[in-house]
């Protein structure tokens, strides 16, 4: 059960504020930002001129991590754009933060299409109550669970003719191809169907082609996504699209990590960035074969 918070006193904010200062100049003690091309650890600051020059700007994210939910909405208010693209609510949604500003969140997000339940809220709490404060709406870029299901089942014919037309124009590598279908597996636990495969690829390539075409409609320059790592990456997700979408584009996507635990990036990102790390149980232990 979520329990909505109480508003605070006058006297309290003060204090409240300087807590939410402390405990923030603590976590962001940990972070560690790399430029992956140069190989070097630049600032906050320094990533946020690089990302004002960018046509571009992908946030990856660990879904059940909050440091990079409230990392990603720091550096975002930090860009001030009047929306930003976003993984977490399907196309044709948007929140609209100056409609009923009293209502809890979790409610205003759900108005806007926000599953609460399948995204496990209050996961995503401190990036949306960021955005929020900041007045920056969320814009849906993903398609939806029935068109997902219905594209595993039925494999191109379900596919929209947009969506068919942009994947058509960027068909994957063999070796980005591989890599996609190895994360597929790894984030079944390793039990999917080799017979599944094919569907859930062009899944995942659906939602990354709805999603680049949600950034490239967006008027704002940086235009910006938050999404998983998996859609961030330069290989086979939102990037490759966007390659074709807008040749010359200038694009940053950046992985985000946790200490201890390094992704594979590579050079499929153009940054990394490294926050503490969160406990969390085997995502394996007990897990029955997934649905789309």
């Amino acid at each position: 059960m979520t329990c909505t918070p109480q508003t605070p006193s006058a006297a309290m904010k003060p204090l409240l504020t300087l807590l939410l200062i402390s405990l923030g100049s603590i976590s962001h003690a940990a972070d560690r930002i790399i430029d992956v091309a140069s190989g070097r650890e630049i600032s906050r600051t320094e990533l946020l001129a690089q990302a004002r020059q960018s046509d571009f700007l992908l946030l990856g994210e660990i879904h059940d991590n909050p440091h990079h939910h409230r990392r990603r909405a720091e550096l975002i208010a930090g860009l001030a754009p009047k929306a930003i693209v976003a993984e977490q609510l399907d196309e044709g949604r948007r929140t609209d933060w100056a409609q009923n500003p009293g209502e809890a969140l979790e409610k205003r997000l759900s108005a806007a299409g926000f599953d609460a339940a399948g995204w496990q809220w209050p996961l995503h709490e401190p990036l949306f109550a960021g955005l929020a404060e900041a007045r920056i709406d969320v814009t849906g870029a993903n398609i939806s669970r029935d068109l997902a299901r219905r594209i595993v089942r039925e494999g191109s014919p379900a596919l929209p003719a947009r969506i068919a037309a942009a994947l058509a124009a960027n068909p994957l590598s063999p070796r980005a191809e591989a890599a996609l279908d190895a994360d597929l597996l790894d984030n079944h636990c390793g039990q999917l169907p080799a017979s599944r495969v094919p569907g859930m690829r062009l899944a995942q390539r659906a939602r990354d082609a709805a999603m680049a075409l949600g950034l490239v409609a967006l008027p704002d320059r940086p235009a910006i996504l938050v999404a998983g790592n998996g859609h961030v990456r330069a290989d086979y997700g939102v990037p490759a699209l966007l390659a074709r979408l807008r040749p010359g584009a200038r694009m940053i996507n950046i992985a985000f990590e946790e200490e201890g635990k390094a992704i594979d990036a590579g050079a499929t990102y153009t940054h990394r960035w490294t926050t503490p790390a969160v406990h969390r149980d085997d995502p394996c232990k007990g897990f029955s074969q997934a649905r789309p």
